[in-house]
């Protein structure tokens, strides 16, 4: 059995639902076939058990001592089958269980981090939290599930088969019977299927909606805004409650149908057999025998009760996992390549020149941010890296080259040191000289274990202006070949700031870097300056230039000061 999680999950057929589960099973074939085979053991061993005890007991009546002794035998022998078959079968089912979750987890964060900025805005956080929450749980139940309810076939099958021989209407009244039960279960599963549906869409919502509250829960309290979100979450859950309600109607009913039929099913047959017995057309062993096949029966059946439901909930789940897997990246790749050089933005005019200090500026924060998310390949556009337009480069080396550093990128649960080292490959030289060009050491200095500190989720334990400079720092671990900051001061105050602009532009010198900003503080400490307005550029040049000689741009920087 070979370890978990599997180095390489392949490629998911996210055509449908019904494809992925398909795909999941194929890729666990060999195992899926070894737990069926133990499952099938395991079901014979326990339906072959009422013969043998029907034969022990026409036995005892004919007063045949070593006929006794034989079924004795054999039923012992089967009970030591059905244990052994018993201990592989689980085994073999956990580990499918587990195959299938980890299979599924794979591909979804594969996938997450392919589409990278895409998901976010395509998929909620709920329904992504969902996935990995309960989904593969259902992914997993469906593929344990096929192994007991491939037995389960198997021995009803063989019961039939041996009722058939002994009494045909005895045979024929389980042939007709659990058909019948599987017709009668058929209903419930179409508006199960729905239900569960719509309570999984409702519970990632609310998911959602947690986590934007836990967020932003700090600027709820600075307006006053508590009361009304957690109404709005109050109405949401009880939403999802109901909805959970009408899910277990449905389930309540399944679960009473899966007692009831058999249970008539049973009762049946016995009186069938017990008839037939008063009439001497069977002998009180095979009476106990179909006793026992009645009562057996029960558990096979729950077993294909229990499949439809849990296929059902893994079909759901499934077409979640789809629907993440079937999205595509908002920007796409080629297979080029460039020296690097000149990096420009042709919509804008904006021309970043390889180993200078540039700052932009823009009439509005939305501007800078477009602008950002081209020269980045965060979004599609008309940009030159060198002489080679950007889209034609592997989006993996944009991402190594270029660096994109705003103020939405999220402190990660973890020790600190690995939280701005990310790629493990910095020294403790390098980690240092980042922090003190961010002005971050007092941040490091007032955890008890310094860098080898842990950090909440998120960074919560941290002020807002602290995030930023650890963010800060951690681009600068990087060392990108081009590194873009949108705001990386805008939190911080003005001595801070001051610092920062200082030790930044020493810190990048000779390198490619363009800050996104209004700072004057930033600006005076920059060697090229680009002003844009109305998405082109209208002046580029000395920030105090641009002061002197240009209204607009003087307007943008001054702005909420006095003169």
């Amino acid at each position: 059995m070979r370890s978990l999680p599997v180095a390489d999950p392949g490629v998911p057929d996210a055509r449908s639902a019904a494809a992925y589960l398909r795909w999941v099973a194929r890729k666990q074939a060999g195992t899926l076939l070894l737990g069926i085979t133990y499952a099938v053991v395991w079901w014979l061993a326990m339906a072959l058990v009422p013969a043998a005890l029907g034969k022990g007991i026409d036995a005892v009546r004919a007063k045949d001592m070593p006929g006794l002794l034989t079924w004795g035998g054999v039923v012992f022998a089967l009970g030591v089958v059905q244990a052994v078959a018993g201990i592989l079968r689980h085994r073999i089912a956990v580990y499918t269980w587990l195959a299938a979750a980890y299979r599924t987890v794979q591909v979804t964060v594969r996938q997450a981090t392919r589409l990278g900025a895409t998901l976010p805005r395509r998929v909620s956080t709920g329904e992504v939290v969902s996935v990995g929450n309960s989904d593969i749980a259902h992914i997993g139940n469906a593929m344990d599930i096929l192994l007991r309810g491939t037995g389960a076939v198997v021995a009803i099958v063989t019961v039939t088969v041996i009722l058939i021989g002994t009494s045909l209407p005895l045979g024929l009244a389980v042939l007709v019977g659990v058909p019948a039960m599987a017709f009668a279960v058929a209903p419930l599963l179409r508006p199960l299927h729905r239900r569960q549906h719509a309570h999984r869409d409702l519970q990632g919502d609310l998911s959602t909606r947690a986590a934007d509250i836990v967020a932003g829960l700090r600027v709820l309290r600075g307006v006053g805004g508590e009361e009304v979100f957690a109404d709005r979450y109050r109405e949401e859950s009880q939403r999802v409650r109901h909805a959970g309600v009408r899910v277990a109607a449905v389930e309540s009913t399944l679960e009473g149908a899966q007692i009831l039929l058999p249970g008539l099913l049973t009762a049946g047959v016995t009186w069938l057999g017990a008839t037939f017995a008063m009439r001497g057309q069977i002998t009180p062993g095979q009476l106990v025998a179909f006793y026992g096949y009645a009562t057996f029966l029960i558990a096979p059946m729950r077993a294909l009760t229990e499949a439809a439901d849990k296929l059902t909930k893994g079909h759901v789940a499934a077409g979640r996992v789809v629907r993440i897997l079937s999205l595509r990246p908002d920007v796409e790749g080629g297979t080029g390549a460039s020296p690097g050089g000149l990096l420009r933005d042709v919509a804008s005019g904006v021309a970043v020149r390889p180993g200078v200090f540039t700052a932009l500026v823009t009439a509005t924060p939305e501007e800078a941010a477009a602008i950002a998310g081209r020269l980045g390949r965060y979004a599609d556009g008309d940009v030159d890296f060198g002489d080679v337009p950007l889209d034609a480069l592997p989006i993996p080396e944009v991402r190594r080259r270029i660096l994109v550093a705003d103020n939405d990128a999220k402190l990660f649960t973890g020790v600190l040191r690995d939280e701005l080292d990310v790629t493990g490959r910095a020294g403790d030289e390098e980690i240092a000289a980042a922090l003190h060009a961010a002005c971050a050491e007092d941040i490091v200095e007032a955890l008890p274990d310094g860098l080898d500190g842990r950090v909440a989720e998120a960074g919560r334990e941290f002020s807002g202006g602290q995030r930023q400079r650890l963010r800060l720092a951690r681009a600068l671990v990087l060392d990108p070949e081009v590194l873009i900051l949108v705001e990386p001061t805008s939190a911080v105050d003005a001595h801070s700031e001051a610092r920062i602009a200082d030790r930044l532009a020493k810190a990048r010198a000779g390198r490619t870097t363009l800050v996104c900003t209004s700072s004057p503080l930033v600006l005076d400490r920059t060697d090229h300056v680009i002003y844009v307005e109305g998405g082109v550029v209208r002046a580029q040049g000395a920030h105090r230039e641009l002061l002197a000689s240009h209204p607009a741009y003087s307007a943008v920087v001054t702005r909420g000061e006095d003169t």
